[in-house]
């Protein structure tokens, strides 16, 4: 069977969503919700894309994404791919957790922006049995932060929805829109059989088509925040740390030896330099792009038990994300150039 088009281009926007395998459910509990909303967020960190509205329920999810990068397959891969193996960990279980891959709607945000958000959000009161009364009510959707009746997450991008509005009184008109319902075209187009991949007119499904510099593969190091440059990374680790750049890059031998710079290294290089897996491993002279992922874990979990090691990645990765003068990059040992294990 043909995979569904992707259409990717930067500063589009996208209602995506996906359900569980089965229907099942994919949020058991709160800690699996609080699991999803954790890999939106470094979603969000790592590509660069924006969360303009969300909504968890049992067994799917809704969300409302723009991308100034142009790499929604990349975004998505990391959030239904981090998530199902949180989830599976949890459960003490293994497999796929969702039926496929995610559904994407590029939405012409010019015309239609308001109404996705709307509908998104009115899901928890528009099933068959609701499941609260009130939109707010809901704690597992961002419609409580629009309206102010909750703290919104660092990533959620609410401005885009509010200047659609035109009006001063945001937080309250909002929610009046919210309460009127879904309009009419909108739940026709959700309702269709086989939901289109564009919501939009024919002049805007053109524009899509002529815009997207990519169907199926992902744009890299484009939009609004540029990623950092991998040496420099390792340069600012290396000066933080008072170590030098070649430590870094060369692996430790021995059992039970901790390089905690360089495990800092590897994933500041995933997380703002935007890195693959693979060109990390070529970076830091590593057999297998897997070693790097097995590291970078080893380190999310030294996070929990060292709070200086955190406080150490936070600081770096906030002096990263400060525009800086990239004129003078350090050049990387030459001679270090043959594979080596961690």
């Amino acid at each position: 069977m043909t995979r569904p088009l992707r259409i990717e281009y930067e500063d589009a926007y996208y209602h995506v969503m996906n359900r569980g395998r089965g229907r099942k459910w994919i949020f058991p509990d709160v800690e699996y919700y609080e699991d999803f909303l954790a890999s939106i967020d470094e979603a969000h960190r790592r590509f660069g894309i924006e969360i303009h509205a969300y909504c968890l329920m049992g067994n799917h999810y809704h969300l409302l994404i723009k991308t100034p990068r142009g790499n929604i397959s990349r975004a998505m891969r990391h959030i239904d791919g981090v998530y199902t193996q949180r989830h599976n960990r949890r459960k003490h279980t293994d497999g796929p957790l969702f039926r496929g891959r995610y559904k994407s709607i590029v939405i012409d945000a010019s015309v239609y922006l308001l109404q996705v958000s709307r509908y998104i959000h009115r899901n928890p009161v528009e099933l068959r049995i609701p499941l609260v009364t009130r939109p707010e009510d809901y704690p597992w959707s961002s419609f409580a932060a629009f309206i102010n009746k909750s703290k919104a997450p660092e990533w959620l991008n609410r401005d885009a929805v509010y200047s659609e509005l035109g009006s001063p009184q945001k937080y309250r008109q909002y929610h009046n829109f919210v309460e009127e319902g879904s309009d009419v075209e909108t739940r026709k187009f959700y309702q269709l059989k086989n939901t289109p991949s564009i919501l939009g007119d024919k002049s805007f499904k053109e524009q899509a088509f002529g815009q997207a510099q990519s169907l199926g593969l992902e744009i890299d190091k484009k939009g609004l925040r540029q990623p950092v440059p991998l040496p420099s990374i390792i340069q600012a680790v290396a000066r933080h740390c008072d170590v030098t750049v070649h430590s870094v890059l060369k692996a430790k031998r021995g059992k039970g030896t901790r390089n905690v710079p360089r495990w800092l290294a590897m994933k500041l290089c995933q997380e703002v330099g935007g890195a693959k897996l693979t060109d990390i491993a070529k970076m830091f002279q590593v057999a297998h792009y897997s070693t790097v992922s097995q590291t970078i874990s080893r380190l999310n979990r030294q996070f929990t038990e060292d709070t200086e090691i955190k406080e150490t990645f936070n600081m770096l990765y906030q002096d990263l994300n400060i525009p800086l003068d990239f004129s003078t990059i350090i050049s990387i040992n030459s001679d270090i150039n043959t594979p080596v294990l961690l």
